[in-house]
């Protein structure tokens, strides 16, 4: 035992001497902050709303021209950078729905286990508390511009702080900085800003900043959304529509003008200041309040006129709060200055994607137009990056995660689909010769704004969307058409083009195994399946279990038929059943993911028997159905590495071996049975002949419907799960 803990403390030693000479990471992340109004980038605003302290990253490191989010919303993007996968893989989908499984794997976790010391401060907006950090210190939800709440680890009691929400997140982060952390140890500091995300309201000291300027509108503010897509059209998100009164516009009291602005919520940060910041607020805005309304009163503005109006209010405010995000870089670089950090600390500023700022006539992102598909990356690592670089490879926020592992030495993990930049960073080249030639980027659609769902891959010159609630594709030429007005899709001179990418799009999906076996999605619509997966939840919050029974009817059949069959074998085991009727392998993803999994060590076995009804559904093919298997199994064991999983071969259906049905689930079991694993954790059983006469034939003696057992079938499962289970010493 004491050589035992000796060795331990050499090789912990060794740990912690090799991670000591690791540079540190300074990860600053704003929301919403479009490279159009970052400086650096040489938009149409870099002389009217310079940024120099972002900028310096650029000048002293790389500015990353080809940055790219895979799906353009806050919560999102974020899930893709912690884990370095897709949203279909990290399961965090959309902000209305999901909530991020904090058990996953993620390059902060990784990090805390190779000797660095992790923090998290600012927004995290991912509906669960972090997981992997050793300090965090959070806003709930979007959080506030005016007096911030923080929820403090490390159970997220709230702290409220005085002052602005951009001051807030840079003080906290530089206190961790002086006093939180253990210089002994590398860091990496995740600072991160609510600015500039709607509703844009910026601190006192930036009111008057570009009184008396006008911000340049962009060609594309009347946008009739013609040639393209029937669903652009569609869209809340214009800023001649959908500004709110309140809100975004920042007036008092009534809407005036219904015709113009919506209802909205009301103007919440207002609520929150202090009598002297509403002092100083109103004695700003309100007398252009007030002109406005004149005007309006008076008929001397047309409805353009009224656009142009709100586009400059946005804006005005919009650049504020990025200044305030601006000065914030700063005194962290001062920072690292001043204590000796800045030669052995990696500096990036990003934003969880980008932003229109009146582009298309628009306001917020989702879309994978151009300006809310780019992501701002800004790099400075001294002695590695030859400053003034402008790599035009192209990365996305899944690449971020395998980039720091990468930096700390440490390997990232098969199932991130991302890859590791730092090729980038050190080549003279351009773009690497063997990085990606192409994004993939996946909406999945939410009831915010209502934009269509859609997917697309994006190459250096092209890009092709798909819609698929309207069937209809869209082909970019971003060479001949930079502002995407036009859509070749039809034209026959891109006829050509228009199949290579097809057949790129349809490859690039493979690779990410974006199937609809293996996107999350749940049945939420249906009451009895809503309350059923809410009960899970508690039971599985309960824990407990130690064997976790994962499928479809039939498995949920267990509390009806095969009732007596789970008294006798399974309800002395503990066990839970998470069958649904109905379900497919991408509903079993999003319930696991949803909470459904139980967090505490009970579980010592998942069982799985799933994919017949993916047949049924006469979409999936059976390789399809077999990777939504396989990302169940992966799942379990990313999140219980010491659990065994039993994966049932899918019972046989359909009276003969004939069925089309029937063949559908033989082929998936060809391949899933190869998903039995080499550490021995993930077991193969196949008891299909078990339901089947000598000539292959199912009888309705032992599936009445031929396909649901009966009291007898759900015997013959008990008896080799029974077996299975006390190889397992359950």
């Amino acid at each position: 035992m004491k050589l035992r803990t000796r060795l331990c403390t050499l090789l912990l030693g060794s740990v912690m001497a090799a991670a000591a000479e690791r540079p540190n990471i300074l990860f600053i992340f704003s929301d919403d902050h479009a490279t159009e109004a970052i400086s650096a980038y040489g938009g149409r605003l870099k002389d009217i709303a310079p940024t120099p302290n972002i900028d310096r990253l650029a000048k002293e490191g790389a500015l990353i021209e080809n940055s790219f989010c895979c799906n353009s919303i806050c919560g999102p993007s974020r899930a893709a950078i912690l884990t370095g996968m897709h949203s279909h893989r990290n399961g965090f989908m959309d902000n209305n729905n999901s909530v991020f499984d904090g058990t996953q794997t993620t390059f902060p976790g990784l990090m805390q286990k190779a000797g660095y010391q992790t923090a998290m401060i600012g927004k995290w907006h991912l509906h669960s508390l972090p997981q992997g950090f050793d300090f965090w210190e959070i806003l709930p939800g979007q959080g506030m511009y005016y007096n911030p709440d923080m929820m403090q680890m490390p159970d997220g009691k709230r702290k409220r702080y005085q002052g602005h929400c951009n001051d807030v997140v840079t003080e906290q982060a530089l206190k961790w900085l002086r006093e939180g952390r253990d210089k002994d140890k590398p860091f990496v500091l995740m600072c991160q800003h609510k600015a500039p995300h709607r509703s844009w309201s910026p601190a006192p000291r930036h009111f008057k900043l570009f009184d008396g300027v006008t911000i340049p509108e962009p060609d594309t503010l009347f946008d009739d959304y013609k040639n393209r897509s029937k669903t652009l059209a569609e869209n809340e998100m214009s800023i001649a529509n959908h500004f709110s009164w309140g809100h975004d516009m920042k007036f008092h009291g009534e809407n005036l003008f219904p015709k113009h602005f919506t209802a909205g919520y009301g103007f919440g940060d207002y609520k929150r200041m202090t009598e002297d910041q509403r002092e100083a607020w109103d004695a700003h805005y309100e007398p252009l309040n007030q002109k406005f309304i004149a005007d309006m009163k008076a008929g001397k503005l047309t409805d353009q006129d009224v656009t142009r109006w709100k586009y400059q209010r946005y804006m005005k405010n919009y650049l504020r709060c990025v200044k305030g995000v601006d000065e914030g870089v700063g005194k962290l670089l001062d920072y690292l200055d001043e204590a000796g950090l800045a030669e052995n600390t990696i500096v990036i500023y990003s934003s969880d994607q980008g932003f229109y700022l009146g582009e298309h006539g628009w306001y917020d992102k989702r879309w994978m137009f151009e300006e809310s598909l780019e992501m701002p990356f800004l790099i400075r690592w001294p002695g590695v990056i030859k400053p003034g670089s402008r790599p035009k490879a192209m990365i996305q926020n899944i690449d971020y995660g395998p980039t720091f592992l990468d930096v700390a030495g440490v390997e990232a993990p098969a199932h991130m689909q991302g890859k590791s930049i730092v090729p980038v960073l050190k080549s003279e080249l351009s773009k690497p010769e063997d990085f990606r030639e192409a994004i993939y980027y996946q909406y999945t659609g939410e009831r915010t704004h209502h934009v269509a769902k859609h997917d697309g891959v994006r190459t250096q010159r092209y890009k092709i969307m798909r819609f698929p609630n309207t069937n209809e594709w869209n082909l970019f030429d971003l060479e001949k058409d930079p502002k995407e007005m036009q859509s070749f899709h039809d034209d026959t001179e891109y006829a050509d083009v228009f199949a290579r990418m097809k057949k790129l799009y349809f490859d690039v999906r493979a690779e990410y195994e974006v199937y609809d076996a293996t996107v999350p999605a749940s049945r939420m619509n249906q009451k009895w399946w809503k309350d059923r997966h809410n009960n899970a939840k508690k039971t599985a919050k309960a824990g407990g279990h130690e064997v976790l029974m994962i499928g479809d009817s039939i498995t949920q059949g267990w509390e009806g038929a095969g009732k007596a069959a789970w008294a006798k074998y399974l309800a002395p085991r503990k066990a839970i059943n998470l069958g649904f009727s109905g379900d497919r392998t991408q509903h079993v993803l999003w319930r696991l993911l949803m909470e459904e999994m139980p967090t505490d060590d009970a579980p010592k076995a998942a069982v799985i028997m799933i994919g017949t009804n993916n047949a049924k559904s006469n979409v999936d093919k059976p390789h399809e159905t077999a990777v939504g298997i396989q990302h169940i199994v992966k799942l379990l064991r990313d999140r219980k590495p010491e659990m065994d999983v039993v994966l049932f071969g899918v019972f046989p259906r359909g009276a003969t071996a004939e069925d089309k049905l029937r063949q559908h689930n033989i082929a998936v079991n060809k391949e899933i049975k190869e998903f039995a694993s080499t550490d021995g954790k993930v077991h193969f059983v196949d008891i299909s002949e078990q339901f089947l006469d000598e000539k292959g034939t199912l009888s309705k003696k032992v599936m009445p419907d031929l396909l649901h057992l009966n009291a007898g079938s759900y015997e013959i499962w008990g008896k080799a799960l029974d077996a299975e289970l006390k190889k397992l010493d359950l």
